[in-house]
């Protein structure tokens, strides 16, 4: 699958602190330990209704970490799928009159227009569900032989994973077994389907159905499950284990906690990933923006109103990643203001002296991305008069480092 194009980020002299960054596993922050190579898998979107803010404040986010591993010389190996055939983009589709393929072809596209507009940087791998069905009949296939997944006895074709063989299963999101019920049945989950040995066991194919897009297999004529898809690639792609599996927090479970168990069954090998990195929902209001509400606010729409993308990005920037946010045109008005006022810093002929401004960048975005506290830096910095003995180097220097670090063209 096409991808969107390469953001050229400047490369700015001497690094910072090691990044430290959110584990939901240990519900701690720790060090990235990754060496030479840092491994980024970010699950990608159901394209419908694409790209709502809510998307767009996950996807910065891990921009976001991949701008600061960059920063202190190490390399990135990013991958992130579409999940280009799933029910709920059926159910889209037949509601609207047209075809799955259609619907998920013309959302893809504006995703990648919007990722494009926000400076986001492309994954190296960019992968629908519909390109990587041998990945995962081969999954599958291993986890059926290792007894791992079972299938059902309705005819239906349909296989899923036995959780009972995981004794870690519940770690990747620390819930108890009636919040992980709850959870999975409002986002995607089957715990009433007759026949299941656990409540909790996830879908690993979806035998044909009449009118159902369905591909020939050595599991019979299906589909994948959600989980597996991700479980998939990423093992394909970035190796048996990865350094972080990130996406929105509304992800942590079932999709993370249940995609980490198929890959570690697989493998043999825990953990997963090294971190499991969750960025928070935006509201709007009172209520999570999501598809299912309706209530979005898209970065099309905002676009299509003259708002400059880069404003847009600095609003998502405002606030911690971890935390829910209450979107409102507040957050639109006063990053224009900031924006202006930073353009208008390095406008001048010379400017303060930027080290120190830098330093405090690194270090807050090393701190698990301390967005607030690298934004409210270069605002002091643009707030300074220089001094007789300031240099325009210092221009440069910043025009730089706020591109490289925060992604902002100023």
């Amino acid at each position: 699958m096409r991808s969107w194009p390469e953001v050229t980020i400047p490369v700015v002299p001497g690094s910072g602190p090691g990044l430290r960054l959110h584990d939901s596993a240990s519900d701690q922050v720790r060090p990235i330990t990754a060496q030479g190579t840092a491994t980024l898998y970010v699950c990608g979107i159901t394209p419908y209704d694409a790209t709502h803010l809510g998307h767009a404040a996950t996807y910065l986010t891990f921009d976001m970490v991949q701008r600061v591993l960059r920063d202190q010389g190490l390399d990135v190996r990013y991958v992130q799928n579409v999940t280009d055939v799933d029910d709920p983009l059926i159910e889209r589709a037949q509601r609207d009159g047209i075809r799955w393929q259609d619907l998920a072809e013309r959302e893809t596209d504006l995703f990648r227009f919007d990722m494009e507009a926000l400076r986001i940087s492309p994954p190296d791998e960019y992968l629908g569900a519909v390109e990587t069905m041998d990945l995962v009949v081969t999954a599958v296939e291993r986890l059926l032989d290792s007894g791992q997944a079972y299938r059902l006895e309705d005819g239906t074709g349909d296989v899923y994973f036995d959780v009972a063989t995981d004794d870690r299963f519940g770690y990747v999101s620390r819930y108890d077994a009636q919040t992980m019920l709850e959870l999975s049945a409002e986002r995607g989950g089957d715990p009433d389907r007759a026949g299941k040995r656990n409540r909790l066991d996830p879908l690993l194919w979806k035998g044909k159905r009449d009118g159902d897009p369905s591909w020939p297999s050595s599991l019979g004529a299906g589909r994948p499950g959600w989980h597996i898809e991700c479980a998939a690639i990423a093992l394909e792609h970035l190796g048996e284990q990865i350094d972080i599996q990130g996406g929105g927090e509304d992800l942590r479970f079932p999709h993370h906690e249940c995609s980490a168990a198929h890959a570690e069954a697989i493998t043999g090998l825990v953990p997963f990933a090294g971190h499991y990195t969750h960025a928070g929902m935006i509201g709007y209001d009172g209520e999570k923006m999501s598809k299912s509400l309706g209530n979005l606010v898209k970065v099309s729409g905002l676009t299509r109103d003259g708002v400059e993308p880069m404003v847009i990005r600095l609003a998502l920037l405002r606030g911690h990643y971890r935390d829910y946010r209450e979107w409102t045109d507040d957050y639109l008005d006063a990053s224009e203001r900031t924006l202006s006022l930073w353009r208008e810093a390095v406008r001048r002929p010379i400017a303060p002296a930027a080290e120190a401004t830098i330093a405090t960048m690194r270090a807050c975005l090393a701190n698990d991305l301390d967005t607030d506290g690298a934004v409210e830096a270069v605002t002091r910095w643009a707030n300074q008069r220089p001094a007789h003995n300031d240099s325009g180097l210092a221009v440069q220097a910043m025009e730089d480092a706020v591109d490289a670090l925060l992604g902002i063209k100023l």
